[in-house]
């Protein structure tokens, strides 16, 4: 694949960023009161942005991909 090396790079960088914020807002939503119900029961919040945070992930990683073959 022929891709110019700035838009390589661009690529990943975005991918390095979504792998090393995305783990550390999953450590806070795990924290956070809203997360769990009384009897401790996972939430529709917690829910939520598990599934956002394994789609921007999963995103992530895929970028990250296609960043290192464009690069090769």
């Amino acid at each position: 694949m022929d891709l110019p090396l700035g838009w390589s790079l661009l690529l990943v960088v975005t991918a390095l960023w979504n792998l090393l914020i995305w783990p550390r807002f999953w450590q806070r939503i795990a924290k956070d009161p809203r997360s769990r119900d009384d009897a401790g029961r996972p939430t529709r919040f917690y829910a939520v942005h598990s599934v956002l945070i394994a789609v921007s992930l999963a995103l992530g990683l895929a970028v990250g991909v296609l960043g290192l073959m464009t690069l090769i």
